[in-house]
C-alpha cells in the first residue's frame, strides 16, 4: 500500500513530499474515468484487495490532483461519488470495516469536490447527524469528517477565509450537541446497567473522547481564546480598523453567548442522568457499588462535563467575557447547574469514608448529646453537613513550587528568584539530587527574606564527580530537607567559571528545588473531587454575574459628561417615563389649555388639572419646586421679561 502511505505523509503540511504533491498539474477527466472503470469491476468481481487500491487513489486525487472546472470533471466527480456511495451503504455482510473505513477518508478528502456548495455540505451533515445511529457506515463517515473539521479548526485561525467552513452552522452543532449529550448520558447508565467485567472494561477505555465531542471542543476552545487573546492592532490606528475589531469582538461574544448556552442546557441533562444514577447505586444491594460509586467521578469526566464545562467556566471568568448580556443571559442556568452539582456531589460524599467517620457516633455519643445545653442541641440541629464537609481546600501552593536553573548552566550564569508563600511559618526545600556545578565557588545561597540583604541560610557548591574542583562546599549538596524560617526565602545562584572542554553536561547541570510549607509531600492534598471543584467553580461564576447584575450597565460616556446635570435636585425632581421609542420626556405632558398669565412668587404655584395631564400607568403626585427670589430676578434680567403686575378686579 505505497499510495497510501504517500497519502498518510501528504497529510502533514509541513513535509517537504506536501508541497510537492500540491504543485502539480491536476488529473485530466478522462484519467479518473479509467480509475471509475477500474473500480466497477473490481465491484463486480469482488475484487476487495483493488477495491481498497483504488479508494486510496481517490483520496489523494481529490486531495491533490483534481479541479471540477469544466461540465465533464463534474460528470466524473458525480460518478465518483455514486460509486463511493454505493459502497459506503452496502450491507455489513457484503463489505469489510476496513473497505468501510477507506470509502469515509475518501469522501472527507474530497468532501468540496463532492460536494462543492455549502447547502449540499450541509445536507449531507444533516443526514449523517441525524441517520448516523442507524447505519454503521454514515456514523463512521460522521466520525471522520467531524475529526477531519475539528483538526482543521484547531489549526486555524479566527478571521480567516476559511473559518465559515470549519465551524458549522447553528442548527447542525445543535445536532452535534444533541448527540453528546446523549452519549454523555449513556456513558454515565452504564455505571448502572453493566455487569461487573463490563465496567472494568469501560473505566480502561475513558476519558477518550467521541469525534462529536472532540469538535465541539475544537469550535469552544476556537472561539474562546480568539475572544480572550484578541488584541487590536496599535500600528493601525484607523476608524475602518477600530471598527473592524470592535465587530470581530461582538461576533465572537455572539457566538459564545450562543455556544455556552446549549452547552449549559445538556450538562443540565447530563447532571440530572448523573442524579438519578448515583442515587440507584446509592440505593442498590449490588456487589460492588463502592467500586462503582468511586468510577462513576471517572466517567463523569470523560463526558461532556469534564471535557467541555471547565473549560468554558474558566473563560467566563475573563474580563473580555465579564459582561451585562452573558450574565443575563446565563444566570438561570448557572443556579440550576449549581444546585445539580452540589446536590450529586452531597450524595457522593456521604458514601465517602470521611463523611462516615464524622456523622459515626459511638456508643456514649446518646449520653453527651443528652447532656449538652438547650442553645447547643438547637444548634446542632440547624447544621446540614454540606458537600464541603471534611474536605480541605487546597491552597495554590500546596503542592509546592520548583526553582531551577537552565540545565547544564551556561558561562557567566545568573540566577536570582524569591518564593514567598503568604502565611507559612517556615519553609522546606527538597533538592534535586542531580544538582552540581563545575567549581565550588559557582554556588547557590539561599537567604531567609526577600532579597540578598536578608539573613544567609546556606550555600552550595561544587561537585563529586570528578571535575573541576572536584569538591563540594561543607558538606555538600543537601538529600535532606531544608528548613528556613518565615514566608519568604530567596535563591542566587552565579556560574563564576568558564566550562572547561572535558566537563560533560551532568557536572554543570545546575540546580533545582521543590519549596513547601509542609514538611513532607504527604500532607499535601491530592485535590478535590471533581463534582464538588465543579460545584465550586459553578457558585464563584455565578457569583460573578450576580455582581454584574446587581452593578447593572455601565456609566456611559454622556452619562460622565452630563454628571452635574443629574446631580441636578430641580431635574431629580421632575418625573420621566420612557417613549415607546425609547426616547425619555417629562411624564406630564402640558395640554392645550391656556397657563395663567401671572405667577404669585409668594406662594408656590402648581398647574392647574386641566393643563397637565397624567400618563398611563403609575404616577406620583411630586411637588413643585418653589425657585427663591434671587434666582427668579436673575432669569427675568437675562430674559428681559417684567415682573407681572396683579390688577385688583372690578365689580
Amino acid at each position: 500500500m505505497c499510495i497510501h502511505q504517500l497519502n498518510l505523509l501528504a497529510a502533514s503540511n509541513n513535509l517537504p513530499i506536501s508541497n510537492f504533491l500540491g504543485k502539480q498539474h491536476p488529473i485530466e477527466a478522462h484519467h479518473l474515468s479509467s480509475i471509475c472503470d477500474i473500480m466497477e469491476k473490481a465491484m463486480v468481481n469482488g475484487d476487495t484487495c483493488i477495491i481498497r487500491c483504488i479508494l486510496v487513489v481517490f483520496q489523494v486525487v481529490f486531495k491533490f490532483f483534481f479541479s471540477p472546472q469544466t461540465e465533464r470533471n463534474r460528470d466524473i466527480v458525480r460518478r465518483s461519488g455514486l460509486l463511493l456511495w454505493q459502497l459506503l451503504m452496502a450491507p455489513r455482510d457484503q463489505i469489510c470495516s476496513e473497505i468501510q473505513k477507506e470509502v469515509c477518508l475518501a469522501i472527507s478528502s474530497g468532501l468540496n469536490i463532492l460536494y462543492p456548495g455549502e447547502a449540499e455540505i450541509n445536507n449531507l451533515l444533516k443526514l449523517v447527524l441525524t441517520e448516523g445511529e442507524r447505519n454503521s457506515g454514515l456514523s463512521q463517515l460522521r466520525d471522520v469528517i467531524l475529526t477531519n473539521l475539528a483538526e482543521q479548526l484547531q489549526n486555524n485561525r479566527f478571521g480567516s477565509e476559511d473559518d465559515d467552513h470549519y465551524r458549522l452552522n447553528d442548527e447542525l452543532l445543535h445536532y452535534i450537541l444533541k448527540i453528546v449529550v446523549r452519549e454523555s448520558c449513556v456513558l454515565i447508565t452504564k455505571c448502572q446497567t453493566v455487569s461487573k467485567d463490563d465496567f472494568q472494561r469501560l473505566l480502561s477505555t475513558v476519558p477518550a473522547a467521541s469525534s462529536c465531542l472532540r469538535y465541539l471542543m475544537a469550535v469552544q476552545n476556537h472561539l474562546l481564546s480568539n475572544t480572550i487573546l484578541i488584541k487590536p492592532d496599535d500600528s493601525d490606528d484607523s476608524d475602518s480598523s477600530l471598527q473592524g475589531e470592535t465587530l470581530k469582538v461582538q461576533e465572537l461574544k455572539t457566538s459564545i453567548l450562543s455556544l455556552a448556552t446549549q452547552i449549559l442546557t445538556g450538562c443540565d441533562e447530563v447532571l440530572e442522568m448523573l442524579q438519578q444514577v448515583t442515587t440507584a447505586l446509592i440505593n442498590s444491594d449490588i456487589s460492588d457499588r463502592e467500586q462503582r460509586l468511586k468510577g462513576l467521578e471517572q466517567i463523569t469526566k470523560a463526558t461532556m462535563l469534564g471535557h467541555l464545562l471547565p473549560v468554558l467556566l474558566t473563560s467566563l471568568m475573563h474580563p473580555n467575557l465579564q459582561t451585562l448580556t452573558m450574565a443575563d443571559a446565563l444566570m438561570p442556568q448557572l443556579v440550576q447547574l449549581v444546585l445539580y452539582t452540589s446536590q450529586t456531589a452531597l450524595l457522593l460524599k456521604t458514601q465517602s469514608p470521611v463523611f462516615s467517620e464524622l456523622n459515626s457516633s459511638p456508643s456514649c455519643a446518646p449520653e453527651q448529646k443528652g447532656k449538652q445545653l438547650p442553645d447547643e442541641r438547637m444548634l446542632e440541629e440547624k447544621e446540614e453537613p454540606g458537600f464541603l464537609t471534611g474536605l480541605k481546600i487546597p491552597a495554590p501552593w500546596a503542592a509546592g513550587k520548583t526553582v531551577e536553573t537552565v540545565h547544564p548552566v551556561r558561562d557567566n550564569y545568573k540566577f536570582k528568584e524569591t518564593v514567598h508563600i503568604p502565611g507559612a511559618r517556615c519553609l522546606y526545600l527538597r533538592f534535586d539530587n542531580r544538582c552540581s556545578s563545575q567549581y565550588d565557588y559557582d554556588k547557590l545561597v539561599i537567604y531567609a527574606g526577600p532579597s540578598t540583604n536578608s539573613r544567609k541560610v546556606a550555600e552550595y557548591g561544587g561537585n563529586t564527580l570528578g571535575y573541576g574542583s572536584r569538591s563540594v562546599l561543607g558538606t555538600g549538596w543537601p538529600k535532606d530537607l531544608v528548613k528556613v524560617e518565615g514566608d519568604t526565602v530567596t535563591f542566587s545562584f552565579e556560574m563564576r567559571s568558564g566550562r572547561e572542554h572535558n566537563t560533560p553536561d551532568k557536572a554543570m547541570w545546575g540546580f533545582a528545588c521543590t519549596v513547601r510549607a509542609q514538611e513532607s509531600s504527604e500532607d499535601v492534598s491530592g485535590g478535590l473531587p471533581f463534582l464538588v471543584d465543579l460545584a465550586l467553580g459553578l457558585s464563584v461564576l455565578a457569583c460573578s454575574m450576580l455582581r454584574i447584575l446587581y452593578n447593572g450597565p455601565e456609566i456611559t460616556k454622556d452619562e460622565e459628561t452630563c454628571q452635574e446635570l443629574l446631580r441636578s435636585k430641580l431635574l431629580q425632581r421632575c418625573q420621566w417615563q420612557v417613549e415607546a421609542n425609547g426616547v425619555i420626556s417629562p411624564a406630564l405632558t402640558p395640554s392645550p389649555s391656556p397657563l395663567p398669565l401671572t405667577i404669585e412668587e409668594d406662594r408656590e404655584f402648581t398647574y392647574p388639572s386641566d393643563v397637565l395631564v397624567p400618563p398611563v400607568g403609575h404616577y406620583f403626585d411630586l411637588p413643585r419646586i418653589r425657585l427663591p427670589p434671587g434666582i427668579m430676578i436673575k432669569l427675568r434680567e437675562i430674559s428681559g421679561r417684567a415682573r407681572p403686575q396683579f390688577r385688583p378686579s372690578i365689580k
